[in-house]
């Protein structure tokens, strides 16, 4: 799943035009991107703004919650 740089994005819209599953919408002037992004990289690529980025997971340690 990708994430939003909410310092950063300035609601433009750009990716709101490429996803192909209409993932991402506008919200209070930022884009916002649902559970249902299929990673297909689309948006970070045409973001101006470099707002997106892929979400990275850190395993936990073991024994560590």
């Amino acid at each position: 799943m990708h994430v939003v740089n909410e310092h950063t994005c300035t609601g433009c819209g750009t990716c709101t035009d490429v996803c192909p599953i209409e993932a991402i919408r506008i919200e209070n002037g930022k884009a916002v991107i649902s559970l249902e992004c299929n990673d297909c990289g689309a948006c970070p690529r045409v973001c101006p703004e470099g707002a997106i980025r892929k979400r990275t997971v850190v395993p936990a340690l073991p024994g560590v919650h």
